[in-house]
């Protein structure tokens, strides 16, 4: 049965489970969203787990034929395609004379638990957008990959638009006319995606995702921008959810920036240098950056775990138990994240917004 984070933590078997997934869904709205099929097995080995699905690649037509005549034939396209899934978290180990240093709020070992939720939450953030199986055979192919050659690939040097690249920079982009001219690109690739309708989870069960959420996930300046060109047409709109988050809307689109790495040296999607002409022979211009636009949902972006097993798990040292140096760990899985539908998501290139 497909599970949410938001219907782990109602089933969590120990109370710091339940709390180590209350923190991750406060402070990662893309954990929150995330439905998991869990329904992997182990191969006939029985060290893989393989989660099979099959992707909708390409969509078919339908027409008028006139009378004594056939409709032509067509075909929709499907691909085979299997993840496989491996634990994620990680590990800390600590002094039974230091756990509890400091006040209870901030004792050692509860410091330690934090700050590898931290870098959990950012770690699979960094992996969704770019993950890449045949750089790291432990991890899962990330959107940057996936989409990459796909027709949710919008490319301003395909799509008339002459310099290659979109300015939202402020200096650029300053009046309401030329915000206007800009969202105009914008809904022309959000047109291309197709939103998710089943939701996510047990739809008999609180803690369910609605049909069709949807995300545009990008860095600070980029949302920011984004934010910007929305107040100018009127589009922007904030509320709070039931989590007390405040949330910025394009439309029906959540607009989300994502965050820094890991070591906070820059943004998980990356403002970086580009040559943006297509050919290779023009010049690179600064403050290039990606938007990816994101359908969740059991029939289009989604996770995958294993089968009979909790979704998050926390394994506490005993100190009752002799040993002065002990271990605890944080994990997640075994998971893999699924793109069941190339169309349920997208990818705006080369987008300027600095520089």
């Amino acid at each position: 049965m497909p599970v949410t984070l938001a219907q782990a933590q109602v089933n969590a078997r120990a109370d710091i489970d339940h709390a180590v997934i209350d923190n991750l869904r406060r402070y990662s709205w893309l954990w929150d969203q995330m439905v998991f099929d869990d329904a992997a097995t182990p191969g006939a080995g029985g060290d893989t787990l393989i989660y099979g699905y099959t992707r909708l690649t390409e969509t078919r037509s339908a027409g008028f034929r006139d009378f004594n005549t056939e409709y032509p034939a067509q075909k929709a396209a499907r691909q085979q395609f299997t993840v496989n899934l491996k634990p994620f978290g990680g590990a800390f180990t600590l002094d039974r004379k230091l756990r509890n240093l400091g006040p209870q709020a901030t004792n050692e070992m509860v410091f330690q638990l934090q700050q590898l939720i931290t870098g959990a939450t950012i770690a699979f953030q960094s992996e969704l957008i770019h993950g890449d199986t045949g750089v790291n055979a432990l991890g899962f192919d990330g959107l940057d990959k996936s989409l990459t050659g796909e027709s949710t690939e919008y490319l301003p040097i395909d799509n008339d638009v002459s310099s290659g690249h979109l300015d939202w920079r402020g200096s650029v982009v300053n009046t309401q006319a030329l915000a206007l001219a800009q969202l105009d690109i914008v809904d022309d690739f959000l047109s291309r995606i197709v939103p998710s309708t089943t939701g996510g989870g047990d739809q008999g069960s609180a803690g369910a995702l609605p049909p069709g959420v949807k995300a545009i996930l990008g860095n600070t300046r980029s949302i920011t921008r984004l934010r910007a060109l929305a107040r100018w047409a009127g589009m922007y709109t904030e509320t709070k959810d039931a989590l007390g988050r405040q949330v910025s809307m394009y439309g029906a689109w959540v607009l989300q920036d994502i965050g820094d790495t890991v070591d906070g040296s820059g943004p998980i999607i990356p403002i970086e240098s580009r040559d943006t002409d297509g050919g290779g022979g023009g010049a690179s211009l600064a403050g290039m950056t990606d938007l990816y636009a994101v359908s969740f949902g059991m029939d289009a972006f989604h996770g995958a775990s294993m089968a009979s097993t909790p979704l998050l798990e926390t394994f506490m040292p005993d100190w009752s138990q002799p040993g002065a140096v002990k271990s605890g760990e944080l994990e997640i899985g075994p998971a893999a994240v699924v793109l069941r539908n190339t169309r349920s998501c997208g990818v705006l290139r080369n987008v300027r917004v600095s520089g």
